[in-house]
């Protein structure tokens, strides 16, 4: 059992070294992300998707999964 919570925790560490990424050029400023991030991390300037405030990010992913043209993931360091 101890096994198994350590794997799901490297794991889990993972995921916090990852960083938010934002293709500019792909994003079309639509706010679909803007809108499901349950953290207010995204606002959009310039009709264009920008972070406000990475330190509240979660990574949850409802960014990258709703996004309909790619524009914004999960990416590594």
């Amino acid at each position: 059992m101890k096994q198994i919570l350590l794997k799901g925790m490297s794991w889990l560490k993972k995921l916090k070294d990852d960083k938010l990424v934002i293709e500019k050029d792909l994003c079309k400023g639509c706010g679909i992300c803007v809108a499901f991030c349950p953290k207010s991390v995204l606002e959009l300037k310039d009709n264009k998707v920008n972070i406000k405030d990475l330190n509240s990010c979660i990574q949850c992913g409802l960014c990258e999964l709703r996004c309909p043209d790619y524009a914004i993931y999960l990416g590594g360091k």
